[in-house]
């Protein structure tokens, strides 16, 4: 419990520090040397990677890791999955209400977008959705490989994100870390424990 706490305490100061700190001289020597405009082949790696922290591919991904649970009877484990990823989707939604960050300058904008900058909901919902789902679904071990593979799956969306010139660098580092503390949060106060390996009949 404690080391939970101290480490939601850290990603908060994080979260504030790049909103008190962003848009600066360093985020935009960053979005620079990020940015993919005039490359076409790494513009469009960004589109296709930055797919995977869209609601158009989160939400029915949620939907269908739910199911599962409910297949397998534990509705424990689909109430967190929607419980942590719909809860953050919404308090991501009002940080960014909250914060009015400006975007980029348009100019820079491969792709388009209606909201406002901080935090990144790409990095942070990627980073809640693929995370719980990758702790959620899998038994045993399993599920250590697939938690590596869903953290560099939200890493990649959150680094898509000024390569296409629509986020600053700490807009993403603030949804990475928004994205963990939430999930560490509630996975905290609801009590979960990772689910035993099935035991050979």
């Amino acid at each position: 419990m404690t080391r939970t706490l101290i480490a939601c305490g850290l990603l908060a100061a994080v979260w504030a520090a790049m909103l008190l700190l962003g848009t600066g001289t360093l985020d935009l020597d960053l979005l620079r040397l990020l940015y993919s405009g005039g490359h076409p082949f790494f513009s469009r790696a960004a589109w296709i990677v930055t797919q995977f922290g869209g609601s158009e591919v989160l939400m029915p991904v949620t939907a269908v890791g739910a199911l599962l649970l409910i297949v397998r009877r534990d509705l424990r484990g689909a109430a967190l999955l929607l419980g942590i990823t719909l809860s953050g989707r919404i308090l991501i939604d009002l940080e960014k209400a909250w914060t009015a960050r400006p975007r980029p300058d348009e100019y820079l904008h491969l792709v388009t977008i209606r909201s406002d900058s901080f935090p990144s909901g790409h990095a942070g919902n990627a980073t809640l959705v693929w995370l719980a789902l990758a702790l959620l679904i899998p038994r045993g071990r399993l599920r250590t490989p697939l938690l590596w593979a869903a953290a560099l799956l939200a890493v990649a969306v959150g680094f898509s994100r000024p390569m296409l010139g629509v986020h600053w660098p700490s807009d993403v580092v603030a949804g990475w870390a928004f994205g963990l503390l939430w999930i560490m949060l509630l996975l905290q106060l609801s009590g979960w424990r990772p689910t035993p390996d099935p035991t050979p009949s």
